[in-house]
């Protein structure tokens, strides 16, 4: 009775490591980048909707790349998200109290991707707070749209431009 229990134990032990294996070797990353212009005029205190242009995505090529297909992509979620101010190059984040910034395609609804709230940074980069969110047909989809809202703590005397550098992990079935 002990053998087989201890048989059972190795067995599964085996099954479920070999299964995280075959995971990471499916899995990749595909990056995108959008910019994001804050106008000076927008208000403080109050929450401005800024719509960027789509985002085309490279998906069918990242997963050939990574010998894959769409079909068998079966999890996708947001691994970072980066704002860096590209315009003015002098400026720096201290403006900004919140931003948050959702995802969306002509055939799905608008979900949130990521956001950072009482931002409290002197530099010209910071990193949000991803969502756990299921992105696959959003980034199976020729391209999608970004919308973020921001809140301003200070005025803007000029636009800033700020670069979105997004990072989605992808994991594919092998079949």
């Amino acid at each position: 009775m002990k053998s087989k229990l201890i048989a059972l134990t190795v067995f599964l032990s085996i099954f479920f490591s070999s299964c995280n294996a075959v995971d990471d070797l499916l899995t990749f990353t595909i990056s995108n980048n959008t910019s994001i212009k804050i106008q000076s005029t927008s208000p403080i205190n109050l929450t401005s909707e800024i719509i960027t242009p789509e985002v085309t995505t490279n998906s069918s090529a990242e997963f050939e790349n990574n010998k894959t297909k769409a079909s068998l992509v079966k999890d996708v979620k947001i691994r970072s998200l980066k704002l860096s101010i590209t315009d003015p190059s002098d400026k720096t984040f201290t403006f900004l109290k919140s931003v948050h910034l959702y995802i969306s395609t002509a055939n799905s609804d608008e979900i949130e991707l990521a956001y950072a709230d009482n931002i409290n940074v002197s530099s010209n980069s910071v990193d949000l707070i991803c969502t756990d969110k299921k992105l696959d047909e959003y980034i199976k989809a020729d391209s999608y749209k970004i919308r973020t809202q921001v809140t301003l703590k200070e005025t803007l005397t000029k636009d800033v431009t700020v670069k979105a550098d997004m990072k989605f992990k992808v994991t594919a079935d092998p079949f």
